[in-house]
Order: C-alpha cells, then sequence, then structure tokens
C-alpha cells in the first residue's frame, strides 16, 4: 500500500474517546422506550425487540472476565468518512473483552452476509486503516436485507464462523434492515445479536440519543472548502453565478451547514419550500431576485447551494414523484420494454392523475427522463442523476430575460454548473469524526459484550471535550414509522429533516437577507488535522448551534 505523509502521521493518531469507556463499563438501563409514530404498527412487527430501554453507560470498578467472541461487521450503503475508525474502535473493543475475541469482516456490504464472503480482520490489517477515509477494507453495497431466506443464509454463515453478533454500520435504510434482522434472530432464538451504527453524510440520521451521523462533520468540512474556493474565484473574476448542488437526498442539512460555514448569497432549504408550497417557478423567482439585486450593486456574479433532493419537496413535483415511485413499481417491464424517452414519458403520463400528468407534461424532456430513472434498491428516486442545478440555471436565465424585457433587469447572468458529492463521501475524517467513530465502534463492543442485540450504538454530548462524551445504546425500534415503499407500508427509521423552527435555520434566516445582496463570503480551507484544538477539533455548526438552545 502506497501511503502519503499525511496518511503515515494519521496511522499515529490515537482517537480521543470518553471517559467511560476507558475502563470496566456499567450498563445502566432507563425507561421502557417506544416507536416515535405508529406503535400499535411497530410493536406487532417487533415484539421481541419492541419497547427496550434507553441504556447508558457508566464507570465499573468491578474488571469483567468475558469469554471469547467471534464477531462480523458490515459496511452498508453509500461511504461516509470514518467508517475505518468505527471498526477500529469494536477491533480494540472487543480484544479488550477478550484478546482471544475475533472480528469478521464480510465484503462488499450486506451481500457478503447472505454470500459468505468474508475475511478475518486481524491487528496488521486494521492498523493500516486507522483514522483513514473509504470503505475500502471490506468494501461495501446496497444489497437490502429483507427476505427470510437471506437471513437464513446469513445465520447458516454466522454459524459456520462461530459469529455471535453482526455490527452494521450505515444510515437509516440499512439500521431498518438491522432492526428487522435483529427481530427475525430474536425470534428464533439463534444466539446472534445485532447492532446498528449511525452512518450517513446526509445527517437525516439524530434524534435525541443519536445527535449526529457520522461522516457527516468531514463532508461538510470538505464540500465548505469547495464552496469557499469558489466563492473567492467568484469574487475575483466578478462575472460567474456558481448553483452548488450538495448531497442530501431528503433532508437539507448539508446544505444548511455548508451555508452557515460559507455564507454564500442563497441557500435553498427543501423544508422551506414544502412548507411555503413554493412551485419551481417561485424558487427560479427568489433567485432571479438576488441576481437582480446584487447586479444593481454593481455585483454579476453570486452563489447558489441547492439540496440535492429540491425537486422532491416542491409540492406538485413531490406528489408527482410519489404517484411515479407507485407507478413504475408495479409498471417497471412495460416502461422498460419501450424503446424511446418519448414512448415512456407518453406512457407514463397515461398512468397519471390528471394534476401530476399535467405536471409531467410541462416538465422540459431533459427533467422529464430524469424523474423516470430506475429507482435505488429502496424504491427511492436517484436525485443524485436529477440535474437540478442545471435546470434552475437554464430557468432563471428564461427569468431575467423577460426582467430585461421590462427594464428590470440589465445585468450580466452566466450560470456555472456544480455537483459536490462523492468529493466528500472519502475523505480522511476530521479529528471530530475520527473519534466520534472510534467511540461508536468501542460503544459497539460493550453492547456486544452485555448481550445486547436491536441496538445503536449512541454517543452524546458531542460539543463538550471528547472525555465527557455519554456513551450508550438507544433501541432502533424507537426511531421507527410505517413508510410507503415499493407501494406498501413498512417500518423504517423515520428520517430527521430540518427544523425550521431550529436554532440552526433561525441562523440562516437571521443573516440570509444580508449574505443575499453583500459579498460577506468565508472561505474556511481544508480540514485541519495538527494544531489548536478550536481549530481541528470543532464540531458543526448545525450541533453547535442545537446544543445551545
Amino acid at each position: 500500500m502506497i501511503k502519503s505523509a499525511l496518511q503515515i502521521a494519521r496511522e499515529k493518531y490515537v482517537p480521543k474517546i470518553p471517559d467511560v469507556l476507558k475502563g470496566s463499563v456499567k450498563i445502566v438501563e432507563g425507561q421502557k422506550t417506544e416507536s416515535v409514530a405508529d406503535q400499535a404498527d411497530i410493536s406487532k412487527l417487533f415484539p421481541n425487540t419492541y419497547g427496550m430501554p434507553v441504556i447508558t453507560f457508566e464507570k465499573s470498578e468491578e474488571k469483567e472476565n468475558l469469554p471469547a467472541i467471534n464477531v462480523g461487521v458490515i459496511l452498508s450503503g453509500g461511504q461516509a468518512p470514518g467508517g475505518h475508525n468505527v471498526i477500529s474502535g469494536l477491533f480494540d473493543g472487543l480484544k479488550k473483552i477478550n484478546p482471544d475475541s475475533k472480528l469478521y469482516g464480510f465484503m462488499g456490504g450486506p451481500g457478503g452476509l447472505v454470500d459468505n464472503k468474508y475475511m478475518e480482520l486481524t491487528s496488521d490489517i486494521i492498523d493500516h486503516y486507522r483514522n483513514t477515509g473509504g470503505f475500502d477494507i471490506i468494501g461495501s453495497g446496497r444489497t437490502k436485507l429483507e427476505e427470510t431466506s437471506q437471513f437464513d443464509k446469513g445465520l447458516e454463515n454466522c454459524k459456520k464462523l462461530n459469529v455471535k453478533a453482526l455490527v452494521i454500520i450505515g444510515g437509516d435504510d440499512s439500521n431498518t434492515n438491522a432492526c428487522v434482522l435483529a427481530e427475525y434472530y430474536a425470534q428464533n432464538k439463534t444466539g446472534v445479536q445485532v447492532i446498528g451504527v449511525p452512518k450517513t453524510i446526509d445527517g437525516d440520521l439524530k434524534n435525541k440519543w443519536i445527535e449526529t451521523s457520522f461522516g457527516f462533520d468531514t463532508a461538510c468540512k470538505v464540500y465548505s472548502e469547495l464552496i469557499g474556493n469558489i466563492q473567492r474565484d467568484a469574487n475575483s473574476a466578478k462575472k460567474y453565478w456558481h448553483f452548488i448542488k450538495l448531497m442530501g437526498r431528503s433532508a437539507s442539512h448539508i446544505a444548511l451547514e455548508c451555508g452557515l460555514q460559507t455564507q454564500p448569497n442563497v441557500v435553498i432549504v427543501s423544508e422551506e419550500v414544502e412548507k411555503k408550497g413554493q412551485t419551481l417557478d417561485d424558487v427560479v423567482g427568489d433567485i432571479a431576485q438576488a441576481v437582480v439585486n446584487r447586479s444593481a450593486n454593481g455585483d454579476d456574479f453570486g452563489i447558489v447551494l441547492i439540496p440535492e433532493g429540491l425537486v422532491e419537496f416542491i409540492p406538485a413535483i413531490k406528489k408527482l414523484i410519489a404517484e411515479l415511485n407507485d407507478l413504475l413499481a408495479h409498471y417497471d417491464a412495460d416502461v422498460n420494454k419501450l424503446e424511446s424517452n418519448k414512448e415512456k414519458r407518453e406512457f407514463v403520463a397515461s398512468k397519471l392523475s390528471p394534476e401530476s400528468a399535467t405536471v409531467f407534461n410541462s416538465l422540459p424532456n431533459t427533467f422529464a427522463n430524469q424523474l423516470m430513472l430506475d429507482r435505488d434498491p429502496h424504491g427511492n428516486v436517484q436525485v443524485s442523476m436529477i440535474e437540478t442545478e442545471k435546470l434552475l440555471i437554464d430557468m432563471v436565465k428564461t427569468h431575467l430575460k423577460e426582467m430585461k424585457k421590462t427594464g428590470e433587469y440589465n445585468g450580466k447572468f452566466k450560470g456555472q454548473p456544480h455537483f459536490f458529492g462523492y468529493e466528500g463521501r472519502c475523505a480522511a475524517p476530521s479529528n471530530f469524526d475520527a473519534d466520534y467513530c472510534y467511540s461508536l465502534g468501542q460503544t459497539a463492543s460493550v453492547l456486544i459484550g452485555a448481550g445486547k442485540t436491536g441496538y445503536m450504538s449512541s454517543v452524546r454530548n458531542l460539543t463538550a471535550p471528547a472525555n465527557q462524551w455519554i456513551a450508550g445504546g438507544v433501541p432502533i425500534t424507537m426511531m421507527m414509522n410505517m413508510e410507503k415503499r415499493h407501494g406498501h407500508m413498512k417500518p423504517v427509521i423515520q428520517k430527521a429533516l430540518v427544523e425550521l423552527d431550529g436554532a440552526p435555520f433561525r441562523k440562516l434566516v437571521e443573516n440570509r437577507d444580508d449574505w443575499a445582496i453583500n459579498t460577506k463570503y468565508v472561505y474556511p480551507g481544508p480540514i485541519q488535522y495538527f494544531g489548536p484544538t478550536e481549530v481541528c477539533d470543532a464540531p458543526t455548526k448545525t450541533i453547535v448551534l442545537e446544543k445551545l438552545k
């Protein structure tokens, strides 16, 4: 393995962890819990893992002598900075339980469990991946664990390795699968535990007990560096409006955090668009007005941040997409056998409600074609494939031409599209994510040692120094509700959207009129790993503002 000087230096970094994880641990159980919604349905579906208490760790004076345990670990879904440190923390935690414990990595995601593709993770392997980005240690995948045959095959493969616990590192959908798997194994008294770890750069897997998902901090800092670079360029060239689409399929947390870090001229928050009932034309009109106002100030340049999932929050398009999801789930074969996009659009339009058909037919053909693309394994439209940034540039340009006819606008508009997504998913984790992920892995090992299943690893109090963080576990069923997927109601972890009455969004509202017309850009620069703690260890502005309330 060829290593950079930074990677060699990062291998020597020792993650900071909560004091409670530095010695023997005592399990403290709280009150019984219930799901965030649909309690009757969720409790019926998960009779063996529903209602379990939240767990908090406390220091113990008693030294536990636990038997060696074999554990399997799976990386599931899209990459997020810090995954290797979760595995490192899990490995070290299992060895602390008993030096003879073994950790097996199932290759290529959940499919590796079903297909029995694995490797034993030893210190020789682990040590090369500490504090590095990516998921390349064992790879990831998007296979959904939802069929009984998959559960049984996975169990058979666990028995071959004498694996008594599985750790699934993933986002809301992956941890939903972990919860279903935990219930099935508990119901059938298999003796195999399942623990989840909260991963997603989107930031939409969070609640009182999961203050942030890992990777969000690093990804936002990477994107903010890039945005800052473009802002510096825009402020130098003074002739381009840059439309930057940012990852975040179902929530605008990344756009909001990057907006707070860089202070661009326009930050679109999808949740606000939906609450206001805005149309696509309304969004375009708001951006165009910012262009006009800055031009009147002599500034024919600017920055617009766009959440990846914006189109799903525009009410009319959201309704259209919901219908398309159901329609394509039922007529997938019929659509795919048609040769041209025109034929596909006509077929789809004929099956939509009159209102959605009108919206669908009014869209530019390229945009309508993108809405018909194959769904992801969870039945969702692949919003990363929808070029919203280019659509908005074209629509703003058209809007401004009309304003020129009336004399409302006399400036020059040149749009430049960008999409920042993969650039942030495998970055070397920030100190915050390196520490947080290692702590999550260690926490998972303690939950396994305590015989728990159906829990998600939880580390809280994250704006305090790491030694003061609070570790424990939260039942996954506590986060679940019922949602429509592939045309059927299914139990899933409830996504955390941007709260419009929350402190981070209020901070944006307080400043956005000023940022819209004035050039108040901030240039964050690259992630810093060595230096003062206020520079190197600071968490996101989002979590700091949330904890201040």
